[in-house]
């Protein structure tokens, strides 16, 4: 028994250094990314996407590291072997709630502003120019009607760069309620949408009416917003039938 429990013991103690450079490795992982993209685009996918997941993963790495290193100190005995699961899991347990919700709650107030960094960061056109980011009045001669209507229903947000002097055009995809808000509440930004709800379609002549319905993830609070949506355009068959008409 006495050979078993000191392999035990030796098991865990290489079991320290495994999940701390597992740990490591998602970190690294995560600079390397971050140093190598160099499209603002991927990179602002890559951090929106990936980055707080790598976090987490690499802070479950370690976490479960320092619990194999406290076990294998407190477990000298067998009578001692529970006593140490019993606190490296309960330690474990409160230091990996209190980084989950700092990557969830907090994290977020420090990401947005690097996010709204690399989304308009002035991009460059193959011919070495920097491009001009469109208003959205603008942006509608380069969209198609399928990315028009997604725009008018807020599900994807386009943003529309050109190169004034090449003509060059570049079109990047964003989910339009990708980012919570700031929630009012507690000060996190925490506020997402839930439901969204035509209450009018839009017409050629005249707006619809959409409301999007928040809630915060972290005091439930819930509220809601008003949106119009651009009216529909009328066909070129149809516009030349209101010309003549008049």
């Amino acid at each position: 028994m006495e050979n078993f429990l000191a392999l035990f013991r030796q098991i865990l103690f290489y079991g320290t250094f495994v999940c701390i450079g597992i740990g490591v490795l998602f970190l690294v992982y995560l600079l390397f990314k971050l140093a190598t993209t160099s499209s603002y685009k991927a990179k602002y996918d890559f951090v929106n996407q990936r980055e707080k997941n790598l976090l987490w993963y690499s802070s479950i790495s370690f976490i479960a590291g320092g619990a194999c290193y406290v076990t294998s100190i407190l477990a000298a005995e067998w009578m001692y072997v529970f006593v140490g699961l019993f606190v490296s899991i309960m330690f474990g347990l409160i230091i990996g709630v209190v980084i989950y919700n700092y990557l969830e709650y907090y994290y977020p107030t420090f990401i947005e502003g690097r996010l709204n960094k690399l989304r308009y960061e002035p991009r460059r056109s193959k011919a070495g120019n920097e491009m001009k980011l469109l208003s959205e009045s603008e942006e509608d001669v380069y969209l198609d009607e399928g990315q028009q209507a997604e725009e008018n229903i807020f599900s994807v947000d386009y943003d529309v760069w050109i190169d004034e002097d090449s003509g060059e055009t570049q079109i990047e995809k964003y989910k339009g309620h990708l980012h919570a808000e700031k929630s009012p509440t507690c000060g996190y930004y925490t506020l997402r949408v839930v439901r969204e709800e035509i209450i009018e379609s839009p017409t050629e002549d005249k707006e619809g009416t959409l409301i999007k319905h928040y809630e915060c993830s972290y005091t439930k609070y819930k509220t809601q917003k008003v949106f119009n949506i651009a009216k529909l355009k009328k066909t070129p068959k149809e516009a030349g039938k209101t010309l003549v008409s008049v």
